[in-house]
């Protein structure tokens, strides 16, 4: 038996957009198919890696577990609205600055908790910046060159120059 499909209506990354969904379709699934916005990625589907991680009305959420009607009515920004190759916002630029990626999977979800992070605290510590990504999971790094890029980011942010 399948359920009767919803229609959605949300703003992704400034845009209004709707769809109609099923009411089993995550958040994830209606970004990456419906939408075609891919840099959501998808790992243990779980919520364990932070792999999908997007901003819900400017807090962050698994879009994997999150179900495409709970975003109904609500603002959803995702890697795709994170700066642009032209001008990078401070995070990726940090980011970039500190190698804080290998393969790079992973790095659109710590991306946006750090996006989400750093708007709470602008001038975090090492410690405040382990314990606000250890629900993001990376299998290629030590994890010291994606702090030390968040750190990069937080200067960046605050309009302070870095080597």
């Amino acid at each position: 038996m399948t359920s009767a499909p919803f229609t959605v209506n949300l703003t992704v990354n400034g845009e209004a957009v709707s769809g109609v969904v099923e009411a089993r379709h995550t958040l994830a699934e209606f970004l990456r198919e419906d939408l075609e916005l891919t840099g959501t990625h998808l790992a243990c589907e779980h919520g364990v890696c932070g792999s999908c991680t997007v901003l819900v009305d400017g807090a962050t959420a698994r879009s994997c577990l999150m179900l495409a009607v709970q975003a109904d009515g609500r603002s959803v920004e995702t890697i795709e609205g994170v700066g642009t190759v032209e001008d990078l916002h401070p995070v990726q630029q940090g980011f970039y600055e500190r190698h804080a990626f290998q393969c790079g999977y992973c790095t659109p979800g710590f991306v946006m908790t750090t996006v989400a992070f750093l708007a709470a605290n602008a001038e975090p510590n090492e410690h405040e910046i382990r314990e606000a990504l250890s629900g993001n999971l990376c299998r290629c790094t030590g994890y010291q060159s994606i702090v030390d890029g968040v750190l990069c980011a937080a200067r960046l942010a605050r309009g302070e120059t870095v080597d």
